[in-house]
C-alpha cells in the first residue's frame, strides 16, 4: 500500500514539472500581458503542488531527522502559498481578462 502510495506522489510530481515547465514556457512567449500573468498564475500552481509532493515523498523516505522535518515543512509552506498566490492571481488576471472583451 505504502509504494502504491509512493508511486501516486512521484506520478503527480512528474505531471506537475511538466506543466509547470509547458506554462512557465508558454508565459515567456505569449506577447499579452493577461495572458501571460495567467500563464504565469497556472505555473505557480503546478509549482506549490510540486513543492508540497516533493514534502510528502521526503515524509515516506526520511523519517524521524529534526532536519529532514525542517526541510519538509518549509516545502509544504512554500507549496501551500505559491497554490494560494497562483489562485489569487488567476482569478485578477482573468478578471481583467473578461473585462477587456466587453
Amino acid at each position: 500500500m505504502v509504494s502504491v502510495i509512493r508511486y501516486l506522489l512521484y506520478a503527480v510530481l512528474v505531471i506537475a514539472c511538466i506543466c509547470a515547465a509547458l506554462y512557465s514556457s508558454r508565459s515567456r512567449r505569449s506577447k499579452d500581458a493577461r495572458e501571460r500573468g495567467l500563464y504565469g498564475a497556472t505555473t505557480n500552481i503546478f509549482m506549490g503542488v510540486m513543492l508540497i509532493m516533493l514534502a510528502l515523498i521526503f515524509m515516506f523516505i526520511f523519517s524521524g531527522s529534526t532536519v529532514a522535518v525542517i526541510i519538509e515543512a518549509v516545502f509544504l509552506v512554500l507549496g501551500a502559498f505559491n497554490i494560494f498566490a497562483g489562485i489569487r492571481n488567476r482569478g485578477y488576471y482573468s478578471r481583467m481578462k473578461s473585462d477587456s472583451n466587453m
